[in-house]
C-alpha cells in the first residue's frame, strides 16, 4: 500500500485506546502506515538542524556566558527595537514563563532596561541597553565567520533557499491561526 497518497494522520502511527504511537522502520510491520524514518518527520528535521547549525555558535555564547535564549533576546531587541515582553517571546521564541527569569538574568547583567508602558503602567517594555549593543558587536566577527564558514559549506544559493523555503512554511501556518 502506498503511503504517499494517505492522509498525514494515517501515516504517523498507531493509536492504542486513543494513545498515538508512532514508530521507525524497524518497528514497522510491513504494511502498516507508519513513516519510513524520523529522517522524514519535519519536526525531527528541524530539530537535527537546529543541533548541527548551534552546535557552531555554542562555543562563542558560552565563552561570554550567554545562553542561547539569553542571545535570542538581544538579537531580537537590537533588531526590533523595545518590545512589550508578550511580543518578546513570540519574536524570540520563548516561553513567557522562561522569559521572565531570562529578563532578570539580562538586567541584573545590564544587557536590557525594562520600563513601563506609559498609557498602562502594568505593561512593561523592554529594551537592549548600550552593554548589550556592545556584547553584540564584540560577538560580531566571529558570528560572522559562523554564518560564512556554514555557507560555504551548505553553498550561499542552499542556504538562501533554505531561509526562504523556512520562512514560506511559517507564514503559511501563521496564517492558519
Amino acid at each position: 500500500m502506498a503511503r504517499a497518497g494517505l492522509p498525514l494522520a494515517a501515516r504517523v502511527g498507531y493509536s492504542v485506546s486513543g494513545i498515538r504511537f508512532p514508530f521507525g522502520d524497524h518497528h514497522c510491520p510491513e504494511g502498516t502506515l507508519l513513516p519510513p524514518s524520523t529522517r522524514r518527520s519535519l519536526p525531527m528535521a528541524l530539530l537535527r538542524a537546529r543541533e548541527v547549525i548551534m552546535a557552531h555558535f555554542r562555543p562563542m555564547l558560552a565563552r561570554h556566558d550567554i545562553t542561547e535564549q539569553q542571545w535570542r533576546v538581544l538579537r531580537m531587541l537590537a533588531e526590533a527595537g523595545p518590545l512589550e515582553a508578550t511580543e518578546l517571546a513570540n519574536q524570540a521564541s520563548i516561553l513567557p514563563p522562561s522569559l521572565t527569569r531570562i529578563i532578570k538574568a539580562m538586567e541584573e547583567r545590564k544587557f536590557i532596561t525594562r520600563s513601563r508602558v506609559k498609557d498602562d503602567g502594568r505593561r512593561t517594555r523592554l529594551a537592549i541597553s548600550p552593554a548589550g549593543l556592545a556584547l553584540i558587536e564584540e560577538l560580531a566577527p566571529e558570528r560572522i565567520a559562523i554564518y560564512d564558514a556554514i555557507e560555504q559549506r551548505f553553498g550561499v544559493e542552499q542556504h538562501e533557499k533554505l531561509l526562504d523555503m523556512l520562512d514560506g512554511l511559517i507564514q503559511s501556518q501563521n496564517g492558519e491561526n
